[in-house]
C-alpha cells in the first residue's frame, strides 16, 4: 500500500504545470463588488497526456491549487504520431478557433500563447497552428483542447468506416 502512495506522488511530480491565465473578476454584492482571482492551469506529462483546470478564490495562490487540482483530474489522452498529431483538425470553443496543423520532424512547435502551452505540456514537438477568432485566452485554451480531443488515429478511423487503413492515407503515402 505504501509503495502505491510513493508511486503516485512521483507521478505528479513528473507532470509539466504551467499557469496561462490569470484574471481578477468581480461579484457585486450588496455593499459593492467582492473581487477574486480566476487561474487557468494546463497540467501534461510530456508523454501524450494533458489537462486544463479553472480554479477561483480571493487569493491567487489558493485559485492556483484549485486550478492545478482540476486540470490533473481532467488529464486525457492525445493521439500522436511520432513527435506530431495525426491530421489537421480546426476546433471551435466559444468565440474562439484554432487550427492544428500535423508538422515534419524538426519543425518545432509554431504556436503562441495558450495554444503553445496546451501542445507542449502534451509532448507535441512539432505542429503548426493558427488562433482564429477571439483572443480570449480560457476561449482558446479550451478550443484547443477540444481540438485534441478530436483526433483520431488512421488505424482506429479505418476500424470504424470497416476499410483498410491504406484506403485512407493520401496518396502519396500509400504503399
Amino acid at each position: 500500500m505504501r509503495r502505491d502512495f510513493k508511486k503516485r506522488e512521483e507521478d505528479f511530480d513528473e507532470l509539466d504545470e504551467r499557469v496561462i491565465d490569470i484574471a481578477r473578476v468581480a461579484k457585486v454584492v450588496k455593499g459593492g463588488r467582492r473581487f477574486a482571482f480566476r487561474v487557468t492551469v494546463v497540467v501534461g506529462d510530456n508523454k501524450g497526456k494533458v489537462g486544463i483546470g479553472v480554479g477561483k478564490a480571493r487569493g491567487v495562490p489558493d485559485a492556483i491549487r484549485k486550478a492545478s487540482e482540476r486540470a490533473r483530474k481532467a488529464m486525457e489522452p492525445v493521439p500522436l504520431v511520432g513527435t506530431t498529431i495525426p491530421h489537421e483538425i480546426l476546433a471551435k470553443h466559444g468565440g474562439a478557433k484554432v487550427l492544428l496543423r500535423p508538422a515534419s520532424l524538426g519543425t518545432g512547435v509554431k504556436a503562441g500563447g495558450a495554444v503553445r502551452a496546451v501542445v507542449a505540456a502534451a509532448g507535441i514537438k512539432d505542429i503548426l497552428t493558427k488562433s482564429l477568432g477571439s483572443p480570449n485566452v480560457l476561449n482558446v485554451a479550451l478550443a484547443t483542447m477540444k481540438g485534441l480531443r478530436e483526433l483520431t488515429m488512421v488505424e482506429q478511423e479505418a476500424a470504424r468506416r470497416g476499410k483498410p487503413a491504406s484506403e485512407l492515407l493520401p496518396f502519396w503515402e500509400r504503399k
